[in-house]
């Protein structure tokens, strides 16, 4: 220990085991945060996994809970979902108007038989009822979806016209009338009727237009929306299948504003369409959002759950109600969507579904903002209820995270030193 005071002078023996101690600390302090560094970076705080991550792992890199494919954002991409964004035209293949009248069972019918000359089978040759004419009292179609009619027996009315029963109808009697004409009228519809339910102001069933409706005109029927209606979804179920969509598209894209067919059920709910932000959003001076339910509200940007507040929404001004990218922590390059998209959808991005199990197929969408024309992509990439958005972090943030980690550790570990260097300085001085 002879060398101690040519290095510390005036420091004896038990300062230099001191020294020698604290040094021992301090390198082993140094060897663990070499350790860690060799970990990388994941064990410092992060709001979510970074895009080189993201991007390695959906190129069969390390395992994920759930597989997903990765797309980047192009021209082509936005061009596909634009074609396949839910429509109510492409829901349903029988889009042209209703066909003319047919009875069903229960609907009530109206006969009047017409003869050539009083005299006959249904006039009277004293002239005690005026016309030659007689009008059959209202009757429902039966079960077995007949009518009957006097001298022609049961009729078949059920899944018939008007003018096809009248046929039957004159064939029946031409035998025995004086040249029999038949009117055949609907008294009154219980069937083929059309109900508009949900948040409307008169719900009910209303009886299907001969002349052919579409879906708003059913609405306008029960009386329209309760609501100015960006936040309501009209769900259109047709024979047991069933397609929604928001009250808007009904307005702005003509083709979802379809026919309505007999027995269609129309039914309106108020669901506001939302959208969940994470990860490097807001801008620095606002990193916090103000988490916006149901009831409605407004934010201040950063992560959180945010509503549309419009029938439809595109991917930039989604990114506008975050606060757009934070300038201090975002890679503009590694703006991340998360949806799930049919198998059909996916196969149209150049995703192999082969490597996917049921119909639905996670996606994340890769949006470069690095690139200018990033942002004309961005205002034509429509945004779907419940999509999730993440944006990463910069390399150089991490880096610098971990950094400030290490050098907390390394501060932690020359603490030591610096207490008791201090503390036997102190001492010595004091004595002397």
């Amino acid at each position: 220990m002879a060398f101690l005071p040519s290095i510390l002078p005036g420091f004896g023996l038990e300062g230099g085991v001191v020294v020698i101690t604290a040094t021992r600390i301090f390198a082993n302090g140094a060897i663990a945060a070499l350790a860690l560094l060799s970990a990388g970076c994941s064990i410092v705080p992060a709001t979510g996994p970074q895009g080189s991550a993201v991007l390695k792992e959906s190129e069969g890199g390390e395992r994920v809970a759930v597989p997903y494919a990765l797309v980047k954002v192009t021209p082509e991409v936005v061009r596909v979902l634009g074609r396949y964004a839910p429509r109510l035209s492409m829901a349903f293949a029988d889009r042209t108007p209703p066909q003319a009248f047919r009875f069903g069972v229960g609907d009530l019918v109206s006969v009047t038989i017409f003869e050539a000359a009083a005299g006959g089978l249904f006039s009277s040759e004293n002239g005690l009822r005026p016309g030659n004419f007689v009008t059959i009292p209202n009757q429902a179609v039966n079960e077995s979806g007949n009518i009957a009619v006097p001298y022609a027996g049961e009729v078949r009315a059920k899944g018939r016209t008007p003018a096809e029963i009248q046929a039957d109808i004159v064939n029946a009697l031409k035998a025995r009338a004086l040249e029999p004409q038949v009117v055949v009228a609907l008294a009154q519809q219980n069937t083929s009727l059309i109900s508009v339910l949900g948040d409307v102001r008169q719900a009910g069933r209303f009886p299907a237009s001969q002349s052919g409706e579409r879906i708003l005109d059913a609405i306008a029927r029960a009386g329209g929306t309760v609501g100015q209606g960006h936040d309501i979804w009209v769900s259109l179920e047709r024979k047991g299948h069933r397609a929604s969509v928001p009250f808007g598209a009904l307005l702005y894209e003509p083709a979802n504003n379809i026919y309505v067919l007999p027995n269609d059920v129309i039914y309106l709910y108020n669901q506001p369409q939302t959208f969940v932000g994470f990860g490097a959003a807001g801008s620095s001076s606002t990193t916090t959002a103000i988490s916006v339910g149901a009831t409605g509200g407004s934010s201040t940007g950063g992560q959180g759950l945010y509503r549309f507040d419009a029938w439809r929404l595109s991917l930039a001004e989604a990114l506008g109600k975050l606060g757009g990218l934070n300038d201090s922590l975002a890679e503009p390059s590694w703006v991340f969507l998360y949806r799930g998209e049919t198998c059909e959808v996916a196969s149209k991005l150049g995703v192999d579904c082969s490597k996917f199990a049921g119909p639905i197929i996670p996606i994340i969408y890769n949006l470069n903002l690095r690139d200018p024309s990033g942002y004309f992509l961005a205002q034509n990439f429509e945004m779907r209820n419940k999509d999730v958005i993440y944006t990463s972090n910069a390399a150089s943030v991490e880096t610098t995270k971990f950094l400030v980690f290490l050098r907390t550790i390394m501060a932690t570990a020359n603490d030591p030193i610096v207490y008791s260097t201090n503390a036997y300085i102190l001492r010595n001085t004091s004595r002397q």
